[in-house]
C-alpha cells in the first residue's frame, strides 16, 4: 500500500510502500488539509507509473469531494488504468454533481466502482478498504467468497461496470 495525497497549489506526495495497515494509518494520521485545486490527473499518472511487471499496482482508492480538472483528460487516464487492469475505487464525499458524473465515468472506464462517502461511511471505511484489498489480491472471486456487506456493495458496483 502507498499513501498519496495532494493539497494546496501543486503539492503532491507519495509515501514509501508499506504492507502493514498500522504503518499506513500512521502515515494517514500525519496528513493535514490545505485548500487548493484538485490534482487527480497527477495521482492517476503516478499510479500508472508505479509498481512493476512483477508487482503491479492492482487497485487505486481515491477519496475526494470535487473535480476541477478537464473531464476528458481524467477519462483518458482512467481508460489507461482500465487497459492496465488498474481499477479505480472512488469514494465521493459530498454531493457535487459534476464530480459525481466524472468519478462514475472514471470508475467505469477503469473497471472499478464509485461509492458515496459521508459521515456514516467513515465507520465503514475499514471494511470498504478491506474489500478493495481482497479484490486486489483475488479479484471478484475473493469478494464472492468473503460476503461481508462491504464486499457485497463492491460486487454490486462492479457488476454495473462493463
Amino acid at each position: 500500500m502507498q499513501l498519496c495525497y495532494y493539497r494546496g497549489v501543486g503539492e503532491f506526495r507519495a509515501s514509501d510502500w508499506v504492507s502493514a495497515p498500522a504503518a499506513l494509518l500512521d502515515q494517514m494520521s500525519g496528513v493535514t488539509c490545505t485548500a487548493g485545486i484538485t490534482q487527480i490527473g497527477r495521482l492517476l499518472t503516478h499510479a500508472l507509473g508505479a509498481g512493476s511487471i512483477n508487482q503491479p499496482v492492482r487497485a487505486l482508492v481515491f477519496v475526494g469531494d470535487a473535480c476541477e480538472e478537464p473531464e476528458d483528460e481524467l477519462l483518458s487516464l482512467a481508460g489507461q488504468c482500465g487497459l492496465r487492469k488498474l481499477p479505480l475505487f472512488i469514494f465521493q464525499e459530498g454531493r457535487d454533481e459534476r464530480a459525481h458524473v466524472t468519478f462514475k465515468n472514471m470508475a467505469k472506464l477503469s473497471g472499478g466502482a464509485t461509492i458515496p462517502f459521508d459521515i456514516d461511511s467513515a465507520r465503514r471505511l475499514r471494511g470498504l478498504l478491506a474489500a478493495v484489498a481482497r479484490f486486489a489480491r483475488g479479484g471478484i472471486t475473493a469478494l464472492q467468497k468473503s460476503r461481508t456487506p462491504e464486499d457485497t456493495l463492491l460486487l454490486e458496483q462492479l457488476k454495473r461496470s462493463p
